[in-house]
C-alpha cells in the first residue's frame, strides 16, 4: 500500500510543476493538495506496517528495514514539501 501511495505523492508532484509552468493555476492546487495528502498517507501506511512487525515480533524484519526506509522516508517527505512549495512561492508575471 505504502509503496502505491508513494508513487501516486511522486506522479502528483510532478503533475503539480508541470501545470504550474503552464499557469493552469485551477489544477495547481489539486495537485499539490493531493501529492501532500498521499505524502501523508504513505508515511501512515509504513507506521502502520512497522506497527504491524512489532505485534507480529518480526524483530528481524524490522533490524533489515526500518533504517534505511526511515532515511528514505526523510528524504521523500522533504523533498515533497519542496517541489510542491515551488508553486505556492511562483511570482505571478
Amino acid at each position: 500500500m505504502w509503496i502505491v501511495s508513494g508513487m501516486g505523492a511522486v506522479i502528483f508532484a510532478v503533475l503539480n510543476l508541470i501545470f504550474s509552468m503552464q499557469d493552469k493555476t485551477e489544477k495547481v492546487k489539486w495537485f499539490r493538495f493531493t501529492s501532500m495528502a498521499l505524502t501523508a498517507l504513505t508515511l501512515c501506511a509504513v507506521y502502520s506496517d512497522s506497527a504491524g512487525r512489532v505485534s507480529a515480533e518480526d524483530w528481524g524484519a524490522l533490524m533489515d528495514i526500518m533504517p534505511t526506509m526511515s532515511t528514505v522516508l526523510w528524504i521523500c517527505t522533504g523533498s515533497s514539501i519542496i517541489l510542491n512549495s515551488v508553486t505556492l512561492f511562483k511570482e505571478k508575471k
